[in-house]
Order: C-alpha cells, then sequence, then structure tokens
C-alpha cells in the first residue's frame, strides 16, 4: 500500500494530511503557527518556528495513520502566497519568514511601484486585484530602501514554498502557480517578467527556477529528512498556492465547476482552457499547458458573522446562532445586511431594522450578504456560468448557509468528502506526479468524492 503526504502551509494553521492510494485522509497533523508581530506592523515566523511546527504536524499525521515514514511514496504542498525569506550566498536566512501579512512597508507603498498601475501590468501578471503593501514586491523594496546593506548580501529570494522546497532538496524552483501571486511572473509566457523585475532593480539570478505544479523537483535529502522527521530518498513534487491546490482537491480541473471558500474572506476558483486578464479576478497557470486557474475574492466573509457573535451573541456559539437562523425566512424579514457590515460601527452595517428583529435575523441577514456576494465573484469568473459550486470553508459546515447560496445562485451546491482539500490536493499532485502514465483526470476522479447537499 503506498501513502501520500499533503503539505498545507497556511496563515494561522500548518497541516499534514496523509492520503492512500484511493485518496482516504488517514492520519491528519494540525499547529497553530506562532507568528511574532511586535507592534502589529510585522509578521514574521522564525525558521526554528516553521521547521518545529512542520515537523510536529507530519509526525501527528504518520502517527495517526499508524504508518512508517518510508512508506510514504511522494508529497506535496499547498501554500500561502507572498510570504517570503532572503538568503545569503551560502544559502542561510537572512531573515524570519516574512508573512502575507506584514504591513512593515505601508510607510513607503507603492512609492518606487507605480509601475503596478500600468496597463500592461494586469496583462502580464494576470492579478486583476489591487496590490497593497501586503505584497512580497513592496517589502522587497522596503528591504532594498531601509536595509541597503542587508540587501547587498541577498543571493536568494523565495517564497515560503520554494524555501520548503530549497531546503529538503537542495533545489532552488518556484512553482508557477504560488509564484503567479507574486507579480513577477509573465504568466503566458511562464517566466519572470523581466520589466517588473526591472523596475523592482531584481536580478533574475536571484530568483528560484520556474515550473508547473505537478513537476517533479527531486527526492527528499538526507538534510531534508532530519528537518521533516521523513526519510531520505522519498520524492517531492513541487504544489502549488493553497486556493489552487484546495481546487485541485476539489475536483475542478476537470469539469465546469467553481470551487468557493467561505472563511475569513470569500474566495472562489475557476479552471479555463482560456487566459483571460480581467479586473477583479487573478489568472494563473494550471496544472497543464494551456490551462488557467481563475480566483476572485471579496472580503464579505465569514468575519462578519464572527464579529456579529462576538459583539452582539456572544453568549452563542456561532452554530447556535445559525441554528436559530434556521426558524428566519428568506428575506430576512426585511432586514439587510450591507457587504461586510463588520466594517460599520455598530448595526450600522444593516439596513431596514425593526424592533422584531433579533439575533436569528441579523444571522440570517449576513448569510444573504455572503450570499450575493459569492454570486458577484461567480459572474466575474464566468458570467454565463451553469455548473455545480463546490463549497469548502468554514462555511461548508453549515447546510443552511449552503441552501441560501444554491437559491441565490439557482445551482447545485457540493461539499467535498475530505473536507481537508489543501491537503488532499497537495497529496493528489504527488501521486499524480508518482504516475506520469496516468492522466490527471482519472487521479482526480479515483480520489476526489463528493457529499451531495439537497
Amino acid at each position: 500500500m503506498s501513502f501520500f503526504l499533503g503539505i498545507d502551509m497556511g496563515t494561522s494553521y500548518f497541516k499534514a494530511g496523509i492520503f492512500d492510494e484511493a485518496g482516504r485522509l488517514k492520519g491528519l497533523g494540525r499547529r497553530f503557527v506562532r507568528k511574532e508581530t511586535g507592534d502589529g506592523s510585522i509578521c514574521e515566523l522564525p525558521v526554528a518556528v516553521f521547521w518545529e511546527t512542520l515537523r510536529i504536524c507530519i509526525g501527528d499525521a504518520v502517527k495517526e495513520a499508524r504508518i512508517i515514514p518510508k512508506a510514504i511514496s511522494a508529497l506535496s504542498y499547498s501554500s500561502q502566497a507572498n510570504s517570503f525569506i532572503l538568503l545569503d550566498e551560502e544559502g542561510k536566512p537572512l531573515t524570519p519568514l516574512i508573512l502575507w501579512p506584514d504591513r512593515r512597508a505601508q510607510s513607503i507603498f507603492p512609492s518606487g511601484l507605480e509601475f503596478l498601475k500600468g496597463e500592461d501590468f494586469r496583462e502580464k501578471t494576470g492579478l486583476g486585484i489591487e496590490l497593497s503593501s501586503e505584497f512580497a514586491i513592496a517589502k522587497i523594496r522596503w528591504f532594498q530602501q531601509e536595509h541597503p546593506e542587508l540587501w547587498k548580501q541577498v543571493e536568494s529570494v523565495l517564497t515560503i514554498s520554494d524555501f520548503l522546497t530549497f531546503s529538503i532538496t537542495g533545489k532552488k524552483v518556484s512553482d508557477l502557480s504560488t509564484a503567479s501571486m507574486t507579480g513577477l511572473l509573465d504568466v503566458t509566457e511562464c517566466r519572470w517578467w523581466s520589466k517588473s523585475l526591472d523596475m523592482l532593480s531584481l536580478n533574475e539570478d536571484l530568483l528560484p527556477v520556474l515550473q508547473r505544479t505537478g513537476s517533479f523537483v527531486g527526492a527528499l535529502t538526507g538534510a531534508g529528512a532530519e528537518l521533516t522527521g521523513l526519510v531520505k530518498g522519498i520524492p517531492f513534487y513541487l504544489g502549488g498556492l493553497d486556493h489552487h491546490c484546495a481546487a485541485i482537491g476539489s475536483g475542478i480541473i476537470q469539469n465546469n465547476n467553481i470551487c468557493e471558500s467561505t472563511g475569513t474572506v470569500l474566495a472562489c476558483v475557476g479552471y479555463s482552457d482560456k487566459y483571460s486578464a480581467d479586473v477583479d479576478c487573478c489568472s494563473a497557470p494550471g496544472v497543464k499547458a494551456g490551462h488557467y486557474f481563475r480566483m476572485a475574492f471579496d472580503d464579505n466573509g465569514a468575519l462578519a458573522l464572527e464579529w456579529y457573535q462576538k459583539n452582539f451573541a456572544s453568549e452563542f456559539t456561532i452554530p447556535e446562532l445559525l441554528d436559530m437562523a434556521k426558524s428566519i425566512k428568506s428575506g430576512s424579514e426585511g432586514l439587510i445586511a450591507k457587504a461586510c457590515a463588520n466594517k460599520y460601527p455598530g448595526l450600522t452595517g444593516f439596513e431596514s431594522v425593526r424592533s422584531f428583529h433579533g439575533h436569528a435575523h441579523f444571522v440570517r441577514a449576513i448569510l444573504e450578504s455572503t450570499s450575493e456576494s459569492l454570486n458577484k465573484l461567480i459572474r466575474i469568473l464566468d458570467e454565463n456560468f451553469s455548473g455545480r459550486v463546490i463549497s469548502t470553508g468554514g462555511g461548508a459546515q453549515s447546510r443552511l448557509w449552503i441552501a441560501i447560496k444554491r437559491d441565490r445562485l439557482n445551482a447545485g451546491f457540493y461539499t467535498p468528502e475530505c473536507s481537508e482539500t489543501a491537503c488532499l490536493g497537495a497529496a493528489l499532485v504527488g501521486a499524480s506526479g508518482l504516475n506520469k502514465s496516468v492522466d490527471w483526470s482519472k487521479v482526480v476522479s479515483a480520489w476526489v468524492r463528493y457529499n451531495e447537499n439537497d
């Protein structure tokens, strides 16, 4: 029996999932990421903490799966975007891992980065969203300006997943999926974009070699085995961006479905054989040449529900509030929640408030507001969408929320049998890489199963 390891390097939690040959989750490790935030303007992950957290996750997954590390046939990863580290000529860290929520560059952004608003930027990079100081390129500029002596020592700029790859295989390789969110990638040519590098005064030699998700990088080295608690020789394959891997783990790369995730933010991912650099959308290379992931985001996710519970209904849990909202009919008896109601003072993010409106009404109104935002996101990806929606994230745990979304979109909603879709997608990447003679779609069909939400 072969087993496959999928590592999910999220911002709040790292996870490690071990799957069998049929894509069944056999063991899961999950650990909170202990970040250093200082006065609130920084968000760093010490290298030692990175490895400790990852090693514990993998160890817990192996233990729960009741296997030995030698039984793992391949591994890959799912990665957050725009988190990076600077290395010197010996490959040693000059900085901790600088995670994407870090806002140290806020004081200088967008100075020196005006090219981000150029007409060709969106067409070349596929980034149709507004960039901010949280993007890696802003912080690279900050290091250049604020720490020129340190910058002179830099020989490698690696994303968090590049750093994992380099550390455990000795190869400096970057996946096109994660690289697509840096603003440095020419998406259609699948190479670093020279204009972006020139404007940033960034030598291409500082960046890894680019390859597609699913590419074989090499086997775990002895050092890699020691860092991860695994064994030397396990084949390692390039993973991808967390949203992309979750989409792979949701099965959308073989059909006309769209994957939605209702977490802190609302995110949608589609898959297409045509490139389109649209406003409010991010396009990235897919698992095959000529195919592309398309993503759209909205802040109107689950955060408003969490905010309401914390500030106005703390005597109830969120599941209890959701259960209460089941008694309220569509339309919330006239109560309307604005998008991101949590960003308004008090309850001013709600319209047509009446004295009889209780917690159940407010919660139902928030769910309806999020469903309206989801409809807009899906139409951004495909204005004529007629497929199924695969629902993931925390919102997928609520049948009421899914029912409201289904009614608003008039579409079938399904939840994956395995809720750890990012880990599943990463493990599936490894399994597909190991079986090059088998088409992606066949592995996806064998591994991904759904629960229909009637």
